[in-house]
């Protein structure tokens, strides 16, 4: 890096430092309500997944017919089988919102399945990246990270699909709250410096 990337790297870090100082106040009250929120969230889990896949659907069919607009209004210059696909992915976005909406426990159903085959495929992908920096420091804690993986992918298999109806809530309320545990953290380190 460069000397005056490096000076402006700093100068920027400087100014969300005071930007973040001058405004504690409003990072810890954010952080506050993004725990109650998230804490709220915790107890209304299956109204926050089937809330969230609803919204999915919801952005999948206007995302499609804006997409189905924009296609056929901007069609000169494309070839037939270039207009043909892009109809064809706009097409299919809206059928695809239109099912999500009308069957949102199915939705997030699978969609639950798709979130534990990726912990699935973390886990032991961090499981075989732990035992090739074994014996180097921190290797211990990317294995536990893995197994952590598999054991989450496990509960959700094991109670599927049921746990289609409260897995997405319950990532979404815990995210939450750690998001606004992070405000609170970098609110009060703001004010004591």
């Amino acid at each position: 890096m460069n000397t005056t990337n490096g000076n402006e790297l700093n100068e920027a870090i400087k100014t969300r430092l005071e930007v973040a100082r001058q405004n504690w106040g409003w990072l810890l009250t954010v952080g506050i309500l993004f725990v109650l929120l998230g804490t709220i969230g915790l107890g209304m889990t299956v109204t926050l997944t089937l809330t969230s896949i609803l919204f999915l659907g919801a952005f999948l069919l206007v995302g499609g017919i804006f997409s189905l607009f924009y296609t056929l209004k901007d069609r000169k210059g494309k070839t037939g089988t270039e207009l043909t696909l892009n109809i064809l992915l706009a097409i299919l976005y809206v059928i695809a919102g239109i099912w999500v909406i009308n069957n949102p426990a199915m939705a997030s159903a699978l969609t639950t399945a798709m979130i534990a085959g990726l912990l699935s495929a973390l886990g032991v992908i961090r499981i075989m990246a732990a035992f090739e920096k074994k014996p180097e420091a921190g290797w211990g804690w990317l294995l536990l990270a893995g197994v952590v993986s598999l054991l989450l992918a496990l509960l959700i298999f094991l109670h599927w699909p049921v746990s289609g109806l409260w897995v997405i809530g319950l990532f979404i309320a815990i995210e939450m709250i750690f998001h606004g545990w992070s405000y609170i953290i970098i609110a009060l380190a703001a004010r004591k410096s």
